[in-house]
């Protein structure tokens, strides 16, 4: 028990590793455009107070948007998928697996569950002890269930899902906008350090690597975050893109799609001038989805009579849902 402790601390010291790599990167970038090239290079006054002006906001928006992606918790499923007392005790004194899966069917009954595990079974979570909303899946890093789950990121040393999707997507875009312009901005002083028209000195070594550096990162960022565009017009997680999630049905990868529009919607919220803020403002509370070509009504597991807007998930969290989502494909 002391060393499987010790082996669990010494594993929660070594993810900070990328974190502390970005962090390291991203300070000495700072120095680099800020003092070598801004301060000690450039002579133009106008030029070096419009790069030092922009720079700080790029950097300013990055700094934020990875702060919230590191440090929003990511969201647990609330009490009402736990199982009660009598519940618990009733399903661990039952020996038989279809009794099992029975009971977790009655359950299931009064919760907002449409997806299935790949067998049909009601979807449960041994280790948290709960039954699993829609789209939630258990993260063995962060060592609980957590909705929405698109992947456990160790650049951020967090858990990507239902919390803090809006703040991940933010920073891969204020990555990419970092590094484009510096990258941009640096490149004529690159050339001019190349061929020999400025003097060698400590400047040089910086400017030429800060160039190599930011396009790389932007290579690579490019791709993830085309990637993830692809999956918010989708509806999709990382997790959903190679498993499509199961219902009732069958397996249907674009279960959750409900138009290009209404997934930005649920990511973004609907106030369009908080899209590129990083602050809380996705749609709902993380525990059940809108589906595709269904409406309110017709989907009995989303009628009001059976979720509450005043249940225990909108008292403990800080995700409330939102009684006015649209359901309908867009034409």
């Amino acid at each position: 028990m002391a060393l499987s402790r010790g082996l669990r601390c010494c594993q929660r010291v070594f993810s900070w590793i990328p974190v502390l790599i970005i962090t390291s990167v991203v300070l000495w970038s700072y120095y680099a455009y800020v003092f070598e090239l801004c301060l000690f290079t450039i002579t133009n006054s106008f030029e070096k107070v419009a790069y030092l002006l922009v720079f700080h906001i790029c950097f300013a928006m990055f700094s934020w948007t990875y702060w919230k992606s590191i440090f929003t918790p990511p969201a647990s499923p609330c009490k009402k998928f736990q199982l009660s007392y009598s519940d618990k005790q009733r399903y661990e004194m039952e020996e038989r697996p279809d009794a099992q899966k029975q009971i977790l069917v009655e359950i299931a009954r009064k919760l907002p569950i449409s997806t299935r595990a790949q067998s049909g079974a009601i979807r449960f979570c041994d280790r948290c002890q709960v039954l699993k909303p829609d789209r939630c899946h258990h993260c063995s890093v962060c060592e609980t269930c957590v909705l929405k789950m698109d992947h456990h990121c160790p650049w951020v040393n967090n858990c990507v899902g239902f919390s803090n999707y809006k703040f991940f997507l933010l920073f891969l875009s204020y990555s990419m906008l970092y590094c484009v312009f510096i990258a941009a901005t640096v490149f004529q002083y690159f050339i001019k350090f190349w061929v020999g028209e400025l003097p060698n000195g400590p400047a040089k070594f910086h400017v030429l690597f800060l160039m190599f550096v930011a396009l790389m990162f932007f290579v690579s960022l490019m791709f993830l975050f085309g990637y993830h565009c692809w999956l918010v017009a989708k509806n999709r997680s990382t997790l959903e893109a190679f498993t499509a999630p199961v219902f009732v049905n069958g397996p249907d990868k674009n279960g959750f799609n409900v138009g290009l529009r209404r997934n930005l919607r649920q990511v973004f919220g609907e106030e369009r001038r908080l899209w590129f803020i990083p602050v809380y403002t996705s749609q709902g509370n993380g525990h059940f989805f809108p589906l595709k070509n269904q409406s309110e009504s017709q989907n009995p597991l989303l009628a009001s009579e059976i979720w509450e807007e005043s249940d225990e998930c909108s008292e403990e969290g800080s995700f409330e849902h939102d009684p006015c989502v649209t359901i309908e494909m867009d034409e």
